[in-house]
């Protein structure tokens, strides 16, 4: 938001948060525009313009010269106190319009605990919580991002969302309001019925009747109107190299958490781990070829300054031309002191010559994630790596003078028993061991591993989807067992809040009856829940107790797999099938090869009949 009291902005931590006008934003003259977009990214600053996905679609939107699409993110509490004080309205970034002002307003759902933030931004806004509650007047809100995957509890709030990718599909649904705008047809309910019928990944949460069955399931998910698809299939972009990609970023003037040229390299992801799932929702893999990332690369050196270049992906180390790409990279980063970095590595990837090339790797300490302790439960999840690949990767960083490592695990996976837990302690002690008989360690030093562990949340669409969370009890008592297992003080043990995790997993799995809790959550002034200092968990579950919601019924039981899911009106391109396959081998400890290696028949390369990325290509 911008805003221009000085008084205010005296008053709160960060002003320039909210002082907007940095380099590179988009403004547009308001006398050309038929269509303005609001883009919201429900976090600070800080988060927000650091989120690619957020550039990316901004500058799509913004490439379109009747459309104008600004920024809008969550202020911090000072700033919403001072906001409710004075009367303040929720702004955009570029213009300081208020967001009521607005034709489109886009809100990205990055994770579960943003919901509240969500809502809070609503409210702010003076835009009723519930899309039923919203008259013409008022903007379209539309959502998009991972959560989209299962929108429902927050669907009464939206009145449609995008499924997949946007940088098209958004693109066509503003064309559909600007001609309905112009040639006199438009109401909010014949727009968002065009737009669910005709635009591909459309989903609007009103065409469709849900009902439920005695014991709590959902008995049907029924169109209300013949021409809306049954269950709405994602969008992708089919060619990388040809996709929308921002020559030029906005620049803030503070710190973000990202102050770096974030490069795309690929989408999707050839791994199949079985609690991931954006390894199964960003199917299939498709990549950019080095030499148009190359230009992509310095195109945005050149715009931005940035003397850090990061290679996005889910697992970077997988893409087909790395070594290419980074030697193509590495032509001109050099010369111009510019570092590349690596967010996603596997340790069956990890090698000396990619660690020589990669300066970011050479300066920090080396992360990994093992996930599992055990080989059997490395198995069960699919994650097809094992102890002698990770002592080969954390020695190829010992013989270069590392001297810590960081291991990322998780904990309540599907047939985890403690001895599974064991292994996670004697994975460390291994790494250890494996330092003090590395004859090129650094002499002298002392090693040093964090052992992190997370909570495991069963996520729509994965084959874990179906599983129950382990109680809270028993979370406490295996991090308390695990603790108790890690006695070297060269071993640093964390652990995730558990409390978090079953909030998120409710939400996760959570249907439309959940809405009552989030606007009562939003009412009781719940906001930044994914932020430690402010997530409150007793009172979530007062919340859902004054709701009278049972959330324990979608934490914590195991799911039939004849049930419908929330989810099941969404169609990611992986076959339900599929998953039910991959939770029966993780019972009998039966891996998956990688996509690379053998199709494995997920579903997401059957294109056609119903199940087409896109209505109007196929016609066309």
């Amino acid at each position: 938001m911008k805003i221009k009291n000085t008084t205010v902005l005296k008053s709160v931590e960060k002003p320039g948060r909210y002082s907007a006008g940095e380099f590179g934003q988009i403004i547009k003259d308001k006398k050309d525009i038929k269509a303005r977009w609001a883009f919201c990214f429900p976090d600070t600053y800080e988060i927000g313009m650091s989120n690619l996905g957020v550039r990316i679609l901004y500058g799509a939107l913004n490439s379109e010269p009747d459309i104008w699409c600004e920024r809008a993110y969550a202020p911090w509490t000072d700033m919403q106190e001072q906001m409710r004080k004075h009367g303040i309205p929720l702004t955009a970034h570029e213009s300081g319009d208020p967001l009521r002002e607005f034709d489109i307003i886009g809100i990205t759902l990055q994770y579960e605990m943003c919901y509240t933030t969500t809502l809070q931004m609503l409210s702010l806004a003076g835009i009723p919580l519930y899309a039923k509650d919203r008259g013409e007047d008022l903007p379209i809100i539309i959502g998009g991002g991972p959560c989209a995957y299962n929108p429902e509890p927050i669907a009464d709030f939206f009145d449609c969302f995008s499924i997949g990718e946007g940088e098209e599909n958004l693109v066509e649904f503003t064309r559909l309001y600007i001609e309905m705008k112009e040639n006199g047809t438009y109401t909010k309910k014949d727009f968002l019925h065009r737009a669910a019928a005709e635009i591909g990944g459309i989903y609007v949460p009103s065409l469709y009747d849900v009902k439920y069955n005695a014991d709590g399931t959902i008995e049907s998910y029924t169109p209300v109107c013949d021409d809306v698809p049954k269950r709405v299939l994602k969008r992708i972009m089919t060619d990388m190299d040809k996709a929308y990609f921002p020559k030029k970023v906005v620049m803030p003037y503070i710190e973000t958490v990202h102050d770096r040229i974030m490069l795309e390299v690929y989408r999707g992801c050839i791994r199949g781990c079985r609690f991931c799932q954006a390894g199964m929702v960003y199917r299939p893999v498709r990549e950019k070829t080095p030499e148009v990332l190359c230009e992509q690369a310095k195109c945005l050196y050149e715009a931005t300054g940035y003397d850090e270049i990061s290679l996005s992906s889910l697992s970077i180390s997988d893409y087909s031309r790395l070594s290419e790409l980074t030697d193509g990279l590495l032509e001109w980063t050099d010369d111009n002191m510019v570092s590349l970095s690596l967010p996603s590595l596997r340790v069956d990837s990890f090698t000396k010559e990619l660690m020589d090339k990669i300066s970011t790797v050479r300066a920090g300490s080396l992360t990994f994630a093992p996930e599992a302790g055990s080989q059997r439960l490395r198995d069960v999840i699919n994650k097809n790596v094992c102890e002698a690949d990770l002592l080969r990767a954390v020695n190829v960083g010992f013989d270069a003078g590392k001297t810590s490592c960081k291991l990322y695990f998780m904990m309540g996976l599907p047939t985890e028993t403690y001895e599974d837990l064991d292994g996670i302690a004697e994975l460390a002690k291994a790494v250890i061991e494996a330092y003090y008989q590395n004859p090129n360690r650094q002499k002298g030093r002392a090693p040093s591993v964090t052992v992190s562990v997370s909570c495991f949340i069963p996520k729509p669409f994965t084959p874990f989807q179906w599983e129950a969370q382990d109680s809270m009890e028993t979370f406490v008592e295996k991090q308390k067992y695990l603790e108790s297992k890690i006695t070297d003080r060269k071993i640093r043990y964390v652990h995730h809040d558990a409390r978090v995790s079953h909030v998120e997993a409710i939400l996760a799995r959570g249907d439309r009856r959940l809405a009552p809790a989030l606007a009562l959550a939003c009412e009781r002034g719940f906001c930044f829940d994914a932020w430690d200092e402010f997530f409150r968990y007793d009172e979530w579950i007062k919340v859902f107790d004054d709701c009278g919601i049972d959330y324990n019924f979608y934490s914590n039981r195991v799911w039939g797999e004849d049930e419908v899911l929330p989810w099941d009106v969404i169609d990611c391109g992986v076959t339900k099938e599929f998953l039910k396959r991959e939770r029966k081998n993780a019972y009998i400890e039966k891996t998956t090869p990688s996509c690379r290696e053998k199709c494995s028949g997920c579903g997401v390369n059957k294109l056609g009949g119903e199940r087409t990325w896109c209505p109007k290509k196929t016609e066309a």
